[in-house]
């Protein structure tokens, strides 16, 4: 299998034109013919490049999921509490949903995983152990810094945390009233960062 980091001009227009279908039609919703179209070659020249789909969605994802570290150091460098942290992390995904509703490519690859090969399988688990680690640690600190709630665990938090927004990738992409993943990520953390009020009895009166 190639590197994303050894790709020629060329591989790489037709990288990122795979990425860019993957994110609004999934593995099985685009052809090697969609490609030659977009980029302007003819379509021998994609299975040149890549002899097949697996192989070029393969690079799709691991380079996918670099750029994705490479952001998440990133946070880390300019962003020093774990309550801004996730509020950068949250702007990932907006940002991408902002792209004409894109979604995440391993989003929506996971969508469709009963439906995809092994090693693509493999690649989307890889990018989901990366960002759930990632988040993990940051609501670990957070939580003992005294930033986040301190239960449920670090672990689960984080789960719920991806989940919240992949999850308004999807619903965002079926109902235009839905919020996008930074209303979400900002109403989710509110939660988890104020402590919550009780009414006493007499006021409900």
């Amino acid at each position: 299998m190639k590197h994303f980091a050894e790709l020629t001009p060329a591989a790489e227009r037709i990288v990122d034109s795979a990425e860019a279908l993957l994110q609004h039609v999934g593995f099985n919703g685009f052809s090697y013919e969609d490609i030659a179209r977009q980029v302007g070659i003819k379509k021998p020249s994609v299975h040149h490049h890549f002899p097949t789909k697996i192989e070029l969605v393969l690079v799709v994802t691991q380079r996918y999921t670099h750029r994705f570290r490479e952001q998440l150091l990133h946070i880390e460098g300019v962003h020093p509490h774990a309550v801004e942290r996730l509020k950068a992390y949250a702007q990932l995904f907006a940002a991408t949903f902002a792209q004409d509703r894109r979604i995440c490519i391993c989003g929506m690859l996971g969508a469709e995983s009963d439906g995809l090969p092994e090693e693509v399988r493999a690649q989307v688990r890889r990018f989901f152990r990366v960002n759930l680690d990632w988040l993990e640690t940051v609501i670990a600190e957070g939580q003992a810094s005294g930033e986040l709630i301190e239960t449920p665990p670090a672990a689960s938090l984080a789960a719920l945390w991806l989940s919240a927004l992949e999850g308004a990738m999807l619903v965002g992409r079926g109902w235009t009233e839905a919020h996008g993943p930074a209303a979400v990520a900002q109403a989710l953390l509110q939660s988890w960062t104020e402590p919550p009020t009780f009414k006493s009895r007499s006021s409900l009166h």
